[in-house]
């Protein structure tokens, strides 16, 4: 695991070494343990790199690394999980490569020599971020692994063309602040993350997962082409296989995959751990860890004080069956507030899922014992074990059998008061203020009957603030955010390809790498290993769902473990008592942040809304934290971009 960065076309006289160092020193916490900088003056090329040594150990696994021809120079941030078989397989080509150490950089720069980028891609198992110069053609060739797990940023500036596995990297080279895309504020807004490829700033975007883009020597930046896409019957094959297979055939297929996934990211020549919360996904994954662990697994968890947020004990009832070696570590909310103010920093823009805050925290004590730690991250996506499934089929089957005029009227007519209106309306009714019913929720509902497909509905259902509820100030309210939906296949098949499009790399990778990477950890999910992904998008509904109950082939896997008495119990997820802590200990920190007055010379967001919300969610009537969550997440990023006004002056990107 690692940071990359680097600038091509750099404009002459740049000092292209020092600014490359500059770059690497903003990454040191995803690489503490080496620097590496390579230069090409004569195309204002420089390459850095900063190493968290996980495999090769030695001085040969030292980045940028050359290719054994000399042709290609190679920055590479990740693991490929299977090396070691693609080693074997360059073995037997015509012309072998002369093994220097065993890193999987190495095999990675030999493999596209023998079979070039893209067929490299298709072999390599794993997770990385990849700038790759090839001094022959004078191009850079840069790429994402196929789910997104490692990040990578790109674009022109008055630097030349950079990129970074984080925007602070970009930030290091120095000049005036750019404009904030009032789009992806949008975007932000809504979901709490800022969906590829757009990123807060105008003129730097995210590389899609599953991506390359080819830059030539000049800087130009052709269009990201996908070299992987999670489609509708992207593998026939096995769909139609998967259909016709047993139910005991299916939980022996994916049971043997999964272990196989386990068994490749459990290589490592450093201390190795796993996150557990005690759900199926990670309960699963430590149990296949410790089936073929010669040791005692060591397992981390996080709980709460309120009991309504703890997991802890589910853990340790787990960890204690599998007899792991489990160390757990209780959350305040003093904890949560002193870890607050990093998170800006940590995150790099806005970001605004408030289970950064334990995740942060929980890596940072698995980093005090392991280098590596695997996760259960991808289970909900793949084996649809979200609620909101059900809820969303069962709601769009209602909604789009009514006519579109009967739709339209009962959206305007519910979107015709304002929320506080409902609002006073609602509390005059018997039993309405029991049934958690508000003017929000009416409006969200108006929108819900709006939608013309099911996509649009499910958006919806996601969103905290819309585009037209005009929060950001000078936006266009009729945005539409860049979507991944394909409207192909089963209803259930389409909101779980989303989810794994967009919600897994830009939001749950997201939280993960950067939480665990400002420890200097490295996670791994499992789960994600792409043929899994394939093989659970290849499986019929009657796998996934039974009886109302999601997951259900991956609980079977994990039956052969764990008892179920000890996993069976309603979904909370990694979520943190947010309400309650806004009403206190958080309180005075946020009431800073809302200040009215600062917000209105920032002249970004609507103060007055912001101050309405905050005002309701004081009153102790309703639960508004989702919303100001994200506003005082993009104020405290803001604020600290502000202060700092170290990042560059982008331009538009080519």
């Amino acid at each position: 695991m690692c940071g990359i960065a680097g600038i091509l076309s750099a404009p002459s006289g740049t000092p292209l070494e020092s600014a490359a160092r500059r770059m690497a020193t903003a990454l040191v916490h995803r690489g503490p343990d080496d620097e590496g900088i390579w230069c090409d003056p004569a195309h204002g090329l420089a390459l850095a790199h900063r190493r968290l040594a996980i495999v090769d150990l030695s001085p040969l696994g030292h980045q940028p690394m050359h290719s054994a021809s000399g042709r290609y120079v190679m920055a590479f941030n990740g693991e490929i999980y299977n090396h070691a078989q693609m080693r074997t397989a360059l073995d037997g080509c015509e012309r072998s490569p002369v093994w220097r150490g065993h890193s999987d950089t190495e095999v990675l720069l030999a493999a596209v020599e023998a079979w070039g980028l893209d067929e490299a891609l298709t072999q390599a198992v794993g997770m990385f971020a990849i700038a790759l110069w090839d001094r022959e053609e004078h191009t850079l060739n840069l790429a994402r692994d196929r789910l997104g797990e490692k990040p990578l940023y790109y674009g022109h500036t008055p630097h030349g063309f950079v990129f970074a596995s984080e925007l602070k990297a970009i930030a290091a080279l120095g000049g005036q602040a750019p404009d904030i895309d009032l789009a992806a504020l949008t975007e932000f807004l809504q979901f709490g993350y800022i969906c590829a490829p757009r990123s807060i700033y105008k003129g730097l975007a995210k590389l899609p997962a599953g991506h390359t883009v080819c830059v030539s020597r000049q800087g130009g930046a052709q269009t990201p082409r996908a070299y992987w896409q999670l489609n509708h019957n992207s593998n026939a094959e096995l769909a139609g296989h998967m259909a016709q297979a047993s139910d005991e055939q299916a939980i022996n297929m994916l049971h043997d995959r999964l272990k196989a996934s386990v068994g490749l990211q459990m290589m490592a020549d450093v201390p190795l751990g796993a996150f557990l919360s005690g759900g199926v996904d990670s309960s699963t994954v430590v149990a296949l860890m410790q089936a073929q662990s010669t040791r005692r697994v060591k397992t981390y968890t996080i709980g709460f004080h309120e009991k309504a947020f703890d997991e802890a004990p589910y853990a340790k009832a787990v960890a204690k069956h599998l007899d792991t070696e489990h160390t757990e570590l209780y959350v305040s909310a003093a904890d949560a507030a002193a870890v607050i103010p990093e998170l800006p920093q940590i995150y790099d823009e806005p970001f605004a899922d408030s289970s950064q805050i334990p995740t942060t925290l929980v890596s940072r004590l698995t980093r005090q014992h392991v280098t590596v730690s695997l996760s259960g991250d991808g289970g909900d996506e793949l084996f649809a074990g979200y609620p909101r499934y059900g809820i969303a089929q069962a709601l769009w089957q209602r909604i789009n059998g009514l006519p579109i005029s009967v739709r339209t009227a009962a959206a305007a007519l519910l979107r015709g008061p304002s929320p506080q209106t409902w609002d006073q309306v609602l509390r005059l009714l018997p039993g309405m203020q029991s049934r958690n019913v508000n003017g929000r929720r009416m409006h969200r509902l108006a929108r819900v009957l709006a939608a013309d497909s099911l996509g649009e509905m499910y958006e919806r259902l996601l969103a905290q603030w819309h585009p037209e509820e005009q929060l950001v100030l000078g936006a266009d309210k009729g945005l539409k955010g860049p979507t991944a939906w394909w409207p192909e296949g089963s209803a259930l098949e389409q909101m779980r390809r989303w989810d794994v499009n967009r919600y897994l790399p830009d939001d749950l990778l997201v939280k993960v790498d950067r939480a665990a990477m400002s420890a200097s950890l490295e996670s791994r999910a499992p789960l994600l290993d792409h043929r899994i992904v394939e093989l659970a998008f290849a499986m019929p509904e009657r796998l996934l769902i039974r009886s109302g109950q999601g997951k259900w082939v991956l609980r079977q896997v994990l039956d052969r473990y764990v008892p179920r008495a000890l996993i069976e119990r309603p979904k909370s997820g990694f979520s943190i008592p947010l309400a309650a802590w806004l009403r206190g200990p958080l309180r005075s920190w946020a009431e800073a942040l809302l200040n009215p007055a600062s917000m209105r010379r920032d002249g970004l967001l609507d103060a007055e809304r912001v101050a309405a919300m905050w005002q309701e969610h004081q009153s102790g009537r309703y639960d508004r934290s989702p919303y100001l969550w994200n506003v005082l997440m993009f104020q405290a990023w803001h604020a600290q971009a502000v202060s700092q006004r170290t990042m560059i002056a982008a331009l538009p990107c080519a």
